[in-house]
């Protein structure tokens, strides 16, 4: 057998009872999540932003933006609400490469899950101590989502894993919004479809226990863009695209439809500066057509403390080591633009 048995996973009750998360961090949770509920139900009308690093490496720079992040909110947020992107699992197109600090807790040094599990429980904590805003995680793992449970606010999943059974089966028992991300293909039908299985109920089988579900009527789909064939990026924001998508959406028996575009990947074609003009485009979009004013509730951004990327084994503090990221100058004025325009 190839498999070599490394060592034996914490779990989650070792974990949550080391790292357990104080009253007042549950009662901020909690409110925030009614807050995004909101969005989502349309009973409130702010606008969403889920914004940050393409993957969280550093704790100390992750805290630092997120804090910015917090201090931001409260200039806006008659208009826009912030969910900090604080992602520690990272789908990698051939597997090889970063894969989070799940993996990797100091990415530059070898793997540790074990270690990666308190890590990132770690910061997700610390974050949201010092800013008062819980996070979104993107989902690798499902079964590992129990480890963060209790302090995410929002959960994506990405576009090489919406097609997963076990996915859509897992976010079908969450109770916070969910963006499924259409897969690089861009077939529109495979995330509707997966929006529909995670807002049903099932049966299954999670973390060696036969489960149910209740269907999560939060989850949602994120436009990306794809790529075809030819290794060519797709993107799919443009006013015929957000159409096509709504009237797709539309079409089907989903509840709360909502849309989120992804301003960077295949969107962007992998250039972090088109981010803003993407952005603006989009919202003027939104506001020649009534059913896109309603159904796009929010963008994806990726962006960091600079401008950039650097080698994965880099040590520049604040600049990603996956995809490049708007810098904080950029990202401030971005949004202060989004708010006036909104």
């Amino acid at each position: 057998m190839s498999l070599k048995f490394i060592s034996v996973i914490p779990t989650v009750e070792e974990i949550l009872a080391d790292q357990p998360l104080r009253k007042d961090l549950v009662e901020v949770k909690l409110r925030r999540d009614r807050e995004i509920t909101d969005i989502f139900t349309g009973k409130d009308g702010r606008f969403l932003l889920i914004i940050g690093p393409c993957s969280a490496h550093d704790e100390d720079a992750v805290c630092e933006y997120v804090s910015k992040i917090a201090r931001l909110q409260e200039k806006v947020k008659e208009r826009i609400l912030m969910i900090p992107r604080i992602y520690t699992n990272k789908p990698r197109t051939t597997g090889t490469g970063y894969k989070g600090m799940l993996h990797q807790p100091d990415h530059q040094k070898s793997p540790d899950i074990s270690k990666g599990i308190k890590a990132i429980r770690h910061m997700h904590i610390r974050a949201i101590s010092e800013s008062g805003i819980p996070a979104a995680d993107e989902m690798l793992y499902p079964g590992n989502y129990s480890y963060l449970e209790d302090v995410l606010a929002y959960v994506a999943i990405g576009a090489r894993s919406v097609e997963n059974q076990q996915h859509r089966l897992t976010v079908s028992g969450l109770e916070i919004p969910i963006g499924m991300k259409n897969p690089t293909s861009g077939d529109f039908k495979v995330m509707l479809d997966s929006i529909k299985a995670a807002q049903e109920p099932h049966v299954f089988i999670y973390n060696s226990w036969e489960v149910s579900t209740d269907g999560n009527p939060l989850a949602h789909g994120v436009l990306r863009g794809s790529v075809d064939k030819h290794g060519n990026h797709i993107p799919n924001y443009h006013y015929e695209d957000l159409i096509d998508m709504a009237e797709k959406y539309r079409g089907r028996d989903l509840a709360n439809p909502a849309i989120i575009v992804d301003t960077n990947h295949s969107n962007s074609g992998k250039n972090f500066r088109e981010q803003p003009r993407i952005a603006m485009e989009v919202l003027r979009s939104r506001q020649h057509s009534g059913i896109l004013s309603k159904m796009v509730k929010g963008f994806m951004i990726e962006s960091f403390l600079l401008d950039g990327s650097q080698d994965p084994n880099g040590s520049e503090f604040g600049k990603s080591i996956t995809d490049p990221c708007l810098g904080w100058d950029s990202t401030e004025r971005l949004v202060l633009d989004l708010a006036e325009m909104l």
